[in-house]
């Protein structure tokens, strides 16, 4: 069974060892890291200073197998924005993802009151587990603009706008 947490420091330990290849890392944070790789520190420093920034970790029976966060993205705190979003390499293909996504979605809407749930993905061509993962959770693409791409070396990341309102989550059976 999977629980969503608070984040604590020490889950650090175990997050950014997922982090194994520069790629993976940046998809996971774009650019919001200068350096690969980053430390646990680095982790704890970087969200210590973050405002109305929510750390969630992801266990199962044997632990930490997720992480996420969440942060409001308007000033009416109306819109929360889940990011960071990572599963163990080691656990994917378990559905562990769209669990803990729905959770987070669940957590936002009944909880932090949001009106809407959102997620800025790289498409279905630069990182398709997840991409196609927000999908199977429920969320829409609604993207309604282009941005400029995310250079990764010799790759051309095309980001992409999912979404969940409350109605498109009582549809999913993310909320009554």
């Amino acid at each position: 069974m999977l629980t969503l947490r608070p984040y604590k420091d020490y889950d650090a330990d175990s997050i950014v060892e997922w982090l194994d290849d520069e790629r993976t890392f940046r998809l996971w944070c774009t650019n919001k890291y200068s350096d690969y790789p980053i430390t646990p520190d680095d982790m704890n420093d970087f969200y210590h200073v973050m405002e109305c920034l929510y750390p969630m970790t992801a266990e199962d029976d044997e632990g930490i197998v997720g992480h996420l966060a969440l942060r409001y993205v308007n000033r009416g705190h109306t819109d929360v924005l889940l990011t960071y979003v990572i599963i163990d390499s080691e656990k994917r293909g378990r559905g562990y993802g769209k669990e803990m996504v729905r959770m987070a979605a669940k957590f936002a809407l009944e909880f932090m009151n949001a009106q809407k749930v959102c997620i800025s993905a790289f498409d279905g061509n630069s990182n398709p587990a997840a991409y196609f993962c927000y999908l199977a959770a429920g969320f829409r693409d609604v993207t309604d603009w282009i941005f400029q791409p995310y250079i990764y070396k010799d790759e051309e990341w095309y980001h992409r706008k999912l979404e969940l309102e409350p109605e498109w989550a009582r549809e999913a059976g993310i909320i009554p």
